[in-house]
């Protein structure tokens, strides 16, 4: 799947704290999530709180690891380490991870 047409650039910004396995599995989840999800419409900064705190206060960040979604708008923030890629794909609104046209029904 890929990005939706007219959402042809992706701003994102991942604020990880240190080199915790937490983070790093984030890091991770969200390297994946732009390479298969938005193949190469997308700017990802990783920002380490601890190192630029400055960037914290600016996007309001009050736990990490947070992805922030900048563009396209609206703004929007996912907490967590992105495993439930359903979850993600859902707030980043990325549609169903579906990529075929039948529909999927209980016993069909």
């Amino acid at each position: 799947m890929t990005a939706e047409p007219g959402n042809d650039h992706w701003a994102l910004t991942l604020y990880i704290s240190g080199a915790s396995p937490h983070s790093l599995h984030a890091v991770e989840n969200a390297r994946r999530l732009c390479e298969e999800e938005l193949g190469g419409q997308v700017d990802l900064d990783i920002v380490d709180v601890q190192q630029e705190p400055a960037l914290v206060v600016q996007d309001h960040i009050v736990a990490a690891p947070t992805l922030v979604r900048h563009m396209p708008a609206p703004l929007r923030r996912l907490v967590g380490d992105l495993s439930d890629l359903g979850q993600v794909r859902q707030s980043l609104e990325l549609g169903s991870p579906e990529s075929n046209d039948e529909p999927a029904t209980p016993g069909g």
